[in-house]
């Protein structure tokens, strides 16, 4: 696994031995930034599941200011921050060792706010279209904020969520990527 493009290119991240994360590929990778980018002028990303850290770093590779990284795991948040260290600018970066739906609640205390949000659970605990209720019921989605999805392609999203609209779905194997888009007035 590496970063495909953007600043840190071609740097070599760690991924989790074993059942516990599942990262996303190379391929499914640049085709998810590609669809959403490829590259951005600043703005905050969060990566609710974040697994090794890989998407929180290339959004912020391809121009992210802050990227914050949700992931309950021990032993993979000792990767995320392995990963950040790679990129030599920890200050691009916030992680959050804890349960997807209370840190949902903790960003909502600490005001935080997003223009990406990339949602990759597990495939057999997956509550993607009640999280995306929650942060928009939160309040932290910005206008115009785009939410990427992974999930196994069997999972059919709904075309809207309260302001979201489904702008895109693309199946790559066994993964669907489906992306919506914040249609909320500022």
């Amino acid at each position: 696994m590496r970063v495909i493009s953007g600043e840190y290119r071609g740097r070599r991240l760690k991924s989790l031995e074993g059942e516990n994360t599942r990262p996303t590929t190379d391929k499914v990778k640049e085709s998810m930034f590609n669809m959403i980018g490829p590259y951005f002028d600043g703005g905050q990303a969060l990566d609710l599941f974040s697994g090794s850290g890989g998407l929180a770093i290339e959004s912020v590779s391809r121009g992210i200011d802050l990227a914050v990284c949700v992931e309950r795991n021990f032993q993979a948040m000792k990767i995320i921050k392995d990963n950040i260290e790679i990129t030599k600018e920890p200050n691009r970066f916030l992680t959050v060792k804890m349960d997807a739906d209370k840190a949902l609640g903790w960003l909502k205390e600490n005001n935080y706010t997003f223009d990406y949000v990339f949602l990759d659970p597990p495939y057999a605990q997956q509550k993607i279209e009640e999280q995306i209720l929650k942060m928009l019921q939160l309040g932290l989605l910005n206008p115009a904020c785009e939410i990427i999805c992974e999930a196994d392609k069997a999972v059919s999203l709904s075309e809207e969520l309260g302001t979201l609209k489904q702008i895109r779905r693309q199946t790559y194997g066994i993964t669907a990527v489906t992306i919506y888009r914040n249609e909320a007035e500022a």
